[in-house]
Formats: structure tokens, C-alpha cells, sequence
């Protein structure tokens, strides 16, 4: 069991929701933290922590991005972070697991359930050793306090259902060299 990190610069959380029932509407958070203790040999035994920071949710369009950071959605004023933290992962065939753990979003805590699959692992002398994951899951916005409830022709504008979409790579952390003096 090590240290491991998400790369920053190689991990992407991605959201979707449907507007009007007709069209998907994606974004991403762009500041995020993760990393955690990974057992290579014996994922089960892994824990993954991550915090995302609210305010760097990013549509593509301002107005809703902002509209995201209101009170009616992430209240990113008074909750400047999300949080997940792994309280299982169980084997679920070659290189896929279910990873269970308690998201934080606006205070409220649930339980989420992640399906996780490992792309592949990679060592080199510059880059380091790095294993690639992907995992999608799915939340109901309301679940986490989420108000935004208005319907136009009998449609809500946001669906309830947020699809989950994270895809990174874990740096094995290296230990700092002892210098003597």
C-alpha cells in the first residue's frame, strides 16, 4: 500500500445533466484534488479521497455557469468545496470495480456508487509509475439540496439525474530523499 495522487493535468471530472428533457448539457470542474492509498496488488483494499472546488465549475456559458454557483444549485459561497471519500471498492470482473463512498455536497452527505475501470498502468523514469482509471455513476441533484425545480410544457429545465464522468491518472507518490549535512 502507497501514496498515490491524481495527476491534475491528467484528470478530468465531467458532469451532464438533460435541459429539457432534449438536450445534454456537460461541463467540468476545473480545480480538483485526489489521491489517496492504493494497493496495487489488492484494489479492494485501496481509499481515494478527493476535493473539488465549487467555484471552478465551467459550461461553456457564463450565465449558467454562475447560475450553478447560486444558492439554487452548489451555493459555491458558502460551500467552496465538494468532498468524496471511499468507504469500499469491491471486484467486479478483469480490471473493473465498484467503488461505494460518502459524497459532501452544500453539507449534505450520501452514499454514491461508482463503477470504475482501470485503462491501464504505465512506468517511466521521467513520468513515473501512473495508472489510468475512468468511473461514471450517477446522482439526483435534489438528494444534495439542490432546489432548482422549474418545468416549462411539462419538462423540467434540469433533470434531477447528474450524470458522474472521471477519468485521471494516480502518480505514485515518491518519498522525499533523506540529505544529510
Amino acid at each position: 500500500m502507497g501514496k498515490w495522487k491524481f495527476d491534475p493535468m491528467h484528470t478530468q471530472v465531467e458532469f451532464s445533466a438533460k435541459h429539457l428533457g432534449m438536450m445534454t448539457v456537460r461541463g467540468h470542474f476545473a480545480e480538483v484534488s485526489a489521491g489517496g492509498e492504493i494497493d496495487v496488488e489488492h484494489p479492494e483494499r485501496s481509499r481515494i479521497e478527493a476535493t473539488i472546488n465549487t467555484a471552478s465549475i465551467r459550461t461553456h456559458n457564463e450565465q449558467r455557469d454562475n447560475d450553478l454557483r447560486s444558492s439554487t444549485f452548489l451555493e459555491a459561497d458558502k460551500h467552496p468545496t465538494m468532498t468524496f471519500k471511499s468507504t469500499k471498492i469491491e471486484p467486479a470482473g478483469q480490471d473493473r470495480y465498484r467503488m461505494t463512498g460518502d459524497l459532501t455536497i452544500k453539507g449534505v452527505t450520501k452514499p454514491v456508487t461508482l463503477d470504475v475501470v482501470k485503462y491501464g498502468e504505465f512506468t517511466d523514469e521521467r513520468m513515473g509509475h501512473r495508472i489510468g482509471y475512468a468511473a461514471q455513476g450517477e446522482i439526483n441533484r435534489k438528494d444534495f439540496g439542490m432546489s432548482f425545480a422549474a418545468v416549462l410544457d411539462g419538462k423540467f429545465v434540469v433533470s434531477n439525474e447528474i450524470q458522474i464522468n472521471i477519468e485521471g491518472e494516480l502518480l505514485e507518490a515518491k518519498e522525499a530523499a533523506a540529505t544529510g549535512g
